[in-house]
């Protein structure tokens, strides 16, 4: 689908309840609070959002990295037999501001049971205080230590791919290039749920959809980004805006999962038009009447798409 060939019909009932019930608890403009204000805010939520899985054992360690000890958490599957299993790296959204290992905890669990993998959540650092291009580096350098020790933790290090929703799908597709330019892990998928890849935020679902539907603000957007890049030149750089890469050949099959009612939209379905243009195997899924992060939340829609996504993974362990 083009940017603009659609006139959205309406939002699901479920996620208009979510968006009346989110009305209500009037919440402050959140260009207006601190980083530290909203991370609070954000983790106070997680009690909104679908009940977590149980999965068979989780562990969070350290490992090292240039800027020091980096921490990740390990989920196994649940019911899974003995034996290397697949590793999904997830990196999560917040805008490269937000988030946490905590605030993503129930969507790795899903995914973790769904596509029977192994998944390495990684609690990269955050902006303002680590700006670009920290996280990427971050992400990178863990995907390269679970290969490296993927049998130390029960993984099978030809079978990986990289996954993460908003933010964290920009870092995942940054990744899937890094490894490439600079000689592996090698990579079998990438998931990226509505991934945010162009910080030039001129599509169309950017400009109808910022500030309504769920979607922030376009100072909210600059919010974010001032605060994750270090000048206005990074927008234009492709480890900052991967839907500008000059070359995506090469670069491991995909899902891209997108909503409706995202302001982020186009920029992921365009991500996902580059891709096939360059010939990578690659499916893009636009969910009807969805908004930006409802894989997180209790929708009926967001347990297909999780559903989808799992199949997704389960296929591409399996070629």
């Amino acid at each position: 689908m083009t940017d603009n060939d659609l006139v959205p019909a309406a939002l699901h009932p479920q996620v208009q309840a979510y968006l009346d019930r989110i009305a209500k608890a009037g919440f402050g403009a959140l260009h207006t609070f601190t980083p530290e204000q909203a991370r609070l805010g954000l983790q106070r939520q997680i009690p909104l959002l679908a009940e977590p899985e149980r999965v068979e054992a989780v562990r969070d360690t350290e490992i090292p990295s240039r800027r020091g000890p980096l921490r990740i958490r390990i989920y196994t599957p649940l019911g899974t037999e003995p034996g290397r299993l697949p590793v999904t790296m997830f990196f999560h959204g917040g805008g490269f501001v937000l988030g946490s290992l905590d605030t993503h905890d129930g969507l790795c669990r899903s995914i973790a049971n769904g596509a029977g993998t192994l998944v390495v959540s990684v609690d990269y650092p955050l902006a303002p205080e680590h700006r670009f291009p920290a996280a990427p580096e971050a992400c990178f350098a863990a995907t390269r230590w679970a290969a490296e020790h993927a049998a130390e933790i029960g993984g099978d290090a030809s079978r990986m791919a990289v996954a993460g929703d908003s933010a964290g799908g920009n870092l995942a597709a940054v990744v899937t290039h890094l490894v490439r330019e600079r000689g592996g892990p090698d990579l079998v998928f990438q998931l990226l749920i509505y991934p945010d890849v162009d910080f030039r935020r001129t599509s169309w679902s950017i400009r109808e959809f910022a500030g309504v539907y769920g979607n922030i603000t376009r100072a909210a957007q600059d919010w974010f980004m001032d605060f994750y890049v270090r000048d206005g030149e990074d927008k234009l750089n492709p480890l900052v805006s991967p839907l500008l890469a000059s070359d995506f050949a090469g670069l491991p099959s995909a899902l891209v999962i997108t909503a409706e009612f995202d302001a982020l939209r186009d920029e992921g379905e365009a991500y996902a038009a580059r891709l096939a243009d360059a010939g990578v195997s690659v499916a893009a899924i636009r969910y009807p009447g969805m908004i930006h992060e409802f894989l997180r939340h209790r929708f009926d829609e967001s347990e297909r798409a999780r559903q989808d996504a799992a199949a997704a993974l389960r296929a591409a362990f399996s070629r």
